[in-house]
């Protein structure tokens, strides 16, 4: 029997239209937007398929936005009969996870998601925090780079073999991609306004943390692999590690390395391909397919049916 690992993208994968496709051919995935919409209070599921992009790329937008489309999709997946035997998430995408695998239903995460975005928002002075991707060199040259920087910045993603994300205050992450520059790194830095997965994110997530404890949640249905540990979730670990996940680095590669031992092939589950790429440079031969639209579920469905 196939045996797939479902995962969800985090923020920087929306773009103006996403979901729009997929809800009007599946109802089950239609439905998810519009009891988002009720949640909300306003019309999210308008902001996913029209824009305005401005506004969607916001953090206290992007985030929940994410979130809902991404659980459309996975609705319209299982309209196919499509399962998993695990799951995880980049950042954000990990909430995803745990209302697919039934730790947490969409009325409860998404108010948590939208509170979440606000004190990311809000946590850092708008210019004062930065984040760099580094690729073409080893995590130990990178998180020892940073150490030694004036300011605060640190490993923020363990994406795969030879692409890290560091993230912190502005002057710092800045200092460190020079110097990983001239040790031959290719760097970019990323067009957010958010240090998230640094100690930046300490104090807001002492605030979060008081919103978490007032949130059930239920065991896992299948395994969802935490960012913080790489290894799968027990239900009274939940709420901590979503407030240590806030200020620690995403173990991206590591978890991917754990759902390897159980699943046979990844699906991406949302908007965008970003997860894609990852796991095809940690096992090109583990990728399955992405479910973004109609035509790449569609796609998905005939390989599958020709394993």
């Amino acid at each position: 029997m196939l045996r797939l690992a479902f995962v969800f993208p985090g923020q920087g994968s929306q773009y103006v239209g996403m979901g729009q496709e997929l809800a009007a051919v599946y109802e089950a995935a239609g439905e998810v937007f519009a009891r988002a919409d009720q949640i909300c209070g306003y019309s999210l599921s308008s902001l996913c398929f029209t824009g305005p992009e401005e506004m969607l790329n916001q953090t206290r937008y992007a985030q929940p936005a994410l979130l809902v489309t991404s659980l459309a999709c996975l609705a319209a997946a299982r309209a196919h009969g499509l399962s998993a035997v695990c799951m995880s998430g980049l950042s954000l995408g990990e909430y995803s996870a745990l209302v697919g695998a039934g730790a947490i239903p969409l009325e409860k995460a998404l108010p948590l998601v939208i509170r979440r975005a606000e004190l990311m928002q809000d946590a850092v002075p708008l210019g004062q925090g930065a984040m760099a991707a580094i690729i073409g060199l080893d995590d130990v040259t990178v998180a020892e780079v940073c150490r030694e920087q004036e300011g605060i910045v640190t490993v923020a993603n363990y994406n795969c073999p030879g692409q890290l994300v560091i993230s912190g205050e502005k002057a710092a992450v800045e200092s460190a991609a020079r110097r990983l520059k001239e040790k031959g790194a290719k760097t970019m830095l990323l067009a957010v306004s958010v240090p998230s997965h640094s100690p930046l994110m300490k104090a807001c997530s002492e605030q979060f943390a008081q919103i978490v404890a007032g949130v059930g949640f239920e065991q896992p249905q299948v395994p969802v692999v935490s960012n913080v540990t790489a290894a799968p979730y027990d239900v009274g670990d939940i709420p901590s590690l979503l407030v240590q996940q806030l200020y620690s680095p995403v173990r991206w590669e590591q978890s991917v390395r754990w759902m390897m031992t159980i699943a046979d092939y990844f699906v991406e589950v949302g908007p965008g391909s970003s997860l894609s790429g990852l796991i095809k440079k940690i096992d090109k031969s583990r990728f399955l397919g992405q479910i973004d639209n109609f035509k790449s579920l569609t796609k998905l469905i005939e390989k599958v049916n020709s394993i």
